[in-house]
């Protein structure tokens, strides 16, 4: 067993109320997402009496990630893009909205598509689950809400975001995706929450992923230099997915109604350039600089400080245990193992 694959298992493990889960049908989007694929796993792990409906666009995709779960008669696929209406005759009794492009490429080729998902998404999800029995949902949204400043971030607070940059077209449509949850409990009586990412790294990720830390690890395993195309200075809380999935279960089945929560590690802050070394030595390679492309600078984000707080969280009881060391190493080995199959 890998040791990705014992942390799904603690995860599972954990002594949350469940019992709210139980008879229930549980709507994941963005399923075969980083995030949104890990949490179906958890869930899928235990022993449990509710259904997990796995939404995504790639079939395919979904097919191998979940073969496991193939003869399983509590999982179902859902193909499924959230720009759509939801039709479908099953009442979901939770929604966890998990679906975003995260590639900072598409938010430079396509920052329109960008806008309409994230928005267009909670807008359908909500409109069928008000419709149909649901009783909470959450909204995976992400840290880069706060934008450019230099403070530790809590819930309440907010950062510079130039609007007039198309790159804007992520963390500005996450803000008004959030505003949107929050009209909805306060017009319609919903029960939603909120949770917001911070950097968050894991295996599994999908071949068109550019993010850093995928870049970083297809290079030690094609054995090769990581190759970086700024001075990584960018100062970042980051959190394993494992970690960050649990999170927004804590949020899911403890969270406040109408509430935000930051999701990080408080063990794990530092900068882009500390995660590339941290990488390149456990794998014996170097660290080079090259300068980037104008068409990859146009997809770098201008947010040089992105560390949170996550008091609010910590004190729903989640944790995290573990040197961020070790679940790197984590990372690299599942990928290297699903690399070979």
């Amino acid at each position: 067993m890998t040791r990705y694959s014992a942390d799904i298992l603690d995860a599972a493990a954990c002594a949350l109320p469940w019992e709210k889960l139980a008879g229930c049908n549980i709507l994941v989007t963005g399923a075969t997402g980083l995030i949104g694929a890990c949490l179906v796993e958890i869930l899928m792990s235990r022993e449990h009496d509710y259904n997990i409906y796995a939404a995504g666009r790639n079939e395919e995709r979904a097919r191998k990630r979940f073969r496991k779960y193939s003869d399983n008669p509590t999982f179902h696929f859902i193909s499924y893009d959230v720009c759509s209406e939801l039709h479908s005759d099953v009442n979901f009794h939770y929604i966890i909205h998990a679906a975003s492009n995260a590639s900072p490429v598409f938010f430079r080729n396509n920052p329109v598509e960008v806008m309409k998902a994230n928005v267009y998404g909670v807008a359908n999800l909500m409109e069928y689950g008000r419709q149909h029995n649901m009783r909470r949902f959450l909204y995976v949204s992400t840290g880069e809400i706060y934008g450019e400043g230099n403070q530790v971030y809590s819930e309440k607070d907010c950062g510079y975001l130039d609007c007039t940059s198309p790159r804007a077209c992520y963390p500005s449509s996450k803000r008004a995706a959030e505003t949107l949850c929050v009209s909805y409990v306060e017009e319609y009586g919903v029960d939603a929450v909120i949770a917001r990412p911070c950097h968050t790294y894991g295996p599994h990720f999908t071949e068109s992923d550019n993010r850093v830390f995928c870049q970083f690890v297809r290079n030690v395993l094609h054995g090769e230099d990581i190759e970086m195309k700024s001075d990584g200075s960018q100062m970042r809380s980051w959190c394993y997915v494992v970690d960050c999935s649990l999170a927004l279960l804590y949020i899911l089945l403890k969270g406040e109604n109408g509430n935000a929560y930051n999701v990080a590690d408080p063990t794990s802050v530092f900068t882009i350039r500390q995660l590339a070394e941290a990488i390149a030595s456990a794998e014996g390679r170097r660290v080079v600089f090259s300068n980037p492309s104008d068409a990859e600078r146009k997809a770098f984000t201008n947010i040089s400080h992105a560390v949170f707080d996550t008091t609010k969280l910590q004190a729903l009881g989640w944790s995290v245990s573990g040197e961020w060391k070790d679940k790197l190493a984590a990372m690299v080995e599942e990928e290297r193992c699903t690399s070979t199959k």
